[in-house]
């Protein structure tokens, strides 16, 4: 393993970079560039957050990434439940608005990754819905079955209420 751990940005906004780079240590750099275009770079950690759901052939970018480095920490919104599923609004909000191209659900998500060769280490949601600044009175209406139904059975509020995303360690 390197000495330092370096987090490579494949695409990644400005400000997000300029807040990485004021944690900056002797021990852990950022760096803001195509972590694809440089074939000798290896890191101990690859992070990709909220990436997957953007690229089109997400298959091969998966592939190229498991070469990148030792662990991968991925963050992938589940936006495939029922409730989006029989709104539709969020998922055709995806993709006018945030540039979704392609949906999960922690199923789906997880298998994507087995089929592209990778090999889970863990996982656990991040409650998006719950936490971040409410959009909509239909979020906020949300909120509450969400965090009530979290509480009880996990999974089952995934799927049914949505709202979370998921963090997976992998290698």
């Amino acid at each position: 393993m390197n000495d330092n751990i370096s987090f490579v940005g494949y695409e990644i906004s400005p400000d997000a970079f300029s807040l990485c780079n004021q944690r900056k240590t002797d021990r852990l750099d950022y760096k803001l560039a195509n972590l694809f275009e440089d074939i000798s770079s290896y890191y101990d950690i690859v992070m990709a957050i909220d990436v997957m759901e953007h690229i089109e052939d997400y298959f091969g970018f998966l592939r190229n990434l498991k070469k990148k480095g030792d662990y991968k920490i991925l963050h992938i919104p589940l936006d495939m439940s029922v409730q989006t599923v029989l709104r539709m609004s969020p998922i055709i909000y995806g993709l006018k608005k945030v540039g979704h191209i392609h949906y999960f659900s922690k199923e789906t998500a997880l298998e994507t990754l087995k089929d592209t060769g990778y090999e889970i280490i863990d996982y656990f949601y991040t409650p998006g819905a719950i936490d971040l600044p409410i959009k909509s009175i239909k979020s906020l209406l949300l909120k509450l079955p969400r965090k009530i139904g979290f509480k009880i059975n996990q999974n089952l509020t995934v799927r049914i209420f949505g709202g979370y995303s998921l963090i997976v360690l992998a290698i």
